[in-house]
């Protein structure tokens, strides 16, 4: 394994606790902080629009490989430094604005670590680099929430203490990141600033790749409506969880992260094999077909618990399938251009569905029920499965002609 492989590997794992406690954190200002509806409902709907701001991290790294590793590092230290400040500000806003930005830093920094896996990294291998760091990084996240869930039943209040030790933790990837060799020899001169063009160009770059690539296009609007299914559903489910269902931090952590982190790491490895050998649209379709049946599944946890458990498996294999699409669908399509403009295109759509798709999910539950928003996000992913299956068809008469 070369530099570049270890440091992602690495830093997937450093990661595993902040990670862990930070997707227990909606659930810890709805149920410690008493957060209003509105700090609820604004933090599951900035969390993934914030990535229409992504993108301008993003864009930093285009056609200049001497920023890709100083756009990974400052990103790294910016998203990690307000949770150094969580057991001295009690602030549920304050809390809100801290996930808010980690998560657009988060996603910020995607472009540059694709490109750098794009140069370091042979591609027949990287797909299984990917898949191990990730892979690794939900095992050591396995046991760790269920320990965290007990602490956060039998002491209230500690998760505040958590997030920092996690945060400080998961920076100590910064010396391995340091380690990367980037081959800096193609750089174009930067040109006078404008703070027009700063803020219009990565928005040009994108429509001008979204009409140009066609197949991407197809994939962009496949995947956009498999992820609606996902996403509409999530400002039901603290309450669906903790009012419905009646569960504990323990039990809950069971579900999101161990049982979700079970069904990653045992089939992550057979995804990657599978995008090895399978058409990309194809690929797509099997990830957003056990997407669909998620929804529909949770559904019956109102009659038994099991069914909240076999329910995360399966969004953890769909997690594992997820992932590499998602990420990797940049160096896919883009071959021998410059990845980062793909990668920047797929942080866009997922805040431009973002900003509208969680209102939608509780105006419906509001108008309906939480059963008819499952229903629905079960049947958006079926359509997207069924676009993404066609154009898998269409790509492999293309290849034949």
């Amino acid at each position: 394994m070369n530099k570049t492989s270890i440091a992602f590997i690495l830093t997937s794992v450093l990661r595993a606790p902040f990670w862990a406690l930070y997707n227990l954190l909606v659930f810890i200002l709805y149920k410690d902080l008493h957060a209003s509806a509105i700090e609820v409902a604004l933090f599951l709907t900035l969390k993934p629009a914030i990535s229409v701001l992504s993108i301008y991290w993003g864009s930093f790294i285009s056609q200049r490989r001497d920023r890709l590793i100083p756009n990974i590092i400052v990103g790294g230290i910016v998203g990690h430094l307000p949770f150094f400040f969580f057991p001295f500000i009690d602030n549920p806003w304050f809390i809100v604005i801290s996930g808010i930005l980690y998560m657009m830093i988060n996603r910020g920094i995607i472009p540059a670590w694709m490109e750098i896996l794009k140069i370091n990294v042979p591609k027949f291998s990287r797909e299984k680099v990917f898949s191990y760091g990730s892979a690794v990084s939900y095992i050591g996240g396995i046991v760790l929430p269920l320990l965290i869930g007990d602490l956060l039943d039998i002491k209230p209040g500690i998760w505040r203490w958590l997030f920092p030790s996690f945060a400080l933790l998961s920076l100590t990837s910064l010396i391995f990141q340091l380690k990367i060799p980037i081959n800096k020899a193609k750089i174009i001169e930067n040109k006078p600033f404008s703070f027009s063009e700063q803020v219009t160009q990565p928005w040009k770059n994108i429509w001008k790749l979204i009409v140009q690539r066609k197949d991407f296009r197809q994939y962009q609007m496949g995947f956009f409506l498999g992820g609606m299914g996902l996403m509409i559903i999530q400002p039901i489910l603290p309450q669906f969880l903790f009012d419905t269902l009646k569960i504990s931090y323990s039990e809950l952590a069971i579900a999101i992260s161990v049982c979700k982190g079970i069904g990653y790491a045992l089939t992550t490895r057979f995804w990657a094999n599978l995008l090895n050998k399978m058409e990309f649209f194809k690929f797509s379709s099997i990830v957003i077909i056990i997407a669909a049946a998620f929804p529909l599944i949770l559904m019956f946890s109102k009659y038994n618990l099991f069914w909240l458990y076999f329910s995360y498996i399966g969004y953890g294999i769909m997690q594992g399938g997820s992932e590499l699409s998602w990420h990797l669908s940049g160096p896919v399509f883009a071959k021998n251009e410059d990845s980062s403009v793909y990668s920047n295109t797929n942080l866009a759509t997922v805040g431009i569905r973002g900003i509208f798709t969680p209102f939608l999910g509780a105006f419906l539950a509001s108008i309906y029920s939480s059963s008819f928003v499952l229903i629905f996000a079960s049947a958006l992913s079926f359509f997207a499965f069924a676009h993404m299956i066609f154009n898998s068809k269409r790509a492999l008469e293309e290849k034949n002609l």
